[in-house]
């Protein structure tokens, strides 16, 4: 099958919430120290969530942030990747990838933060098995299926008889 980029203008909701479900471990690329930036909150958010996060920013090694340690580059962590998230440039996809693709086990998804669209990078990562998804926010995603964005007047677009689950200190803790 040939890559189609148009299939990555829009995903299916159970193609988001059945990844948003499925992985434990993220390696997030791109991650700041800088409360104020997107990708320190995103870390954050989703380690509260309670997926196992490994931030990976060259120039904060070692240093400990919620808990998580800091790497260097994907092949430094210890452990398999179920997703990569990039919070990179749209450029700096296709590096990230070919790093995620050398990696002895290769992650089931990998995920481009708002904004980042690589569509050789995609290709090449659906070439080898992988989930691809492109200019979405898991954090944004996580928020509209566990119901919790909606707190703030936003339409998820999801209908539920169900009322969301609170968790620990009024925080939704992976119930999606």
């Amino acid at each position: 099958m040939s890559f189609d980029p148009t299939r990555h203008d829009s995903y299916p909701d159970d193609v988001i919430h059945g990844i948003l479900k499925s992985v434990k471990t993220i390696a997030l690329v791109g991650f700041s120290s800088n409360p104020v930036r997107p990708s320190y909150f995103v870390t954050k958010y989703l380690i509260e969530r309670g997926y196992t996060l490994y931030p990976v920013n060259p120039g904060l090694v070692g240093q400990e942030f919620f808990g998580a340690t800091v790497y260097a580059t994907l092949a430094d962590i210890p452990v398999p990747i179920d997703m990569v998230e990039i919070f990179r440039n749209s450029e700096a996809a296709g590096p990230i990838t070919d790093e995620a693709l050398a990696l002895p086990s290769h992650p089931k998804v990998l995920w481009m933060q708002l904004g980042v669209r690589n569509d050789n990078a995609a290709a090449k990562a659906e070439a080898e098995g992988l989930t691809v998804i492109m200019n979405r926010c898991p954090k944004i995603e996580y928020g509209r299926f566990s119901g919790e964005i909606g707190w703030n007047g936003v339409n998820t677009g999801l209908l539920s008889s169900k009322r969301p689950t609170l968790g620990a200190k009024s925080w939704q803790k992976r119930v999606i």
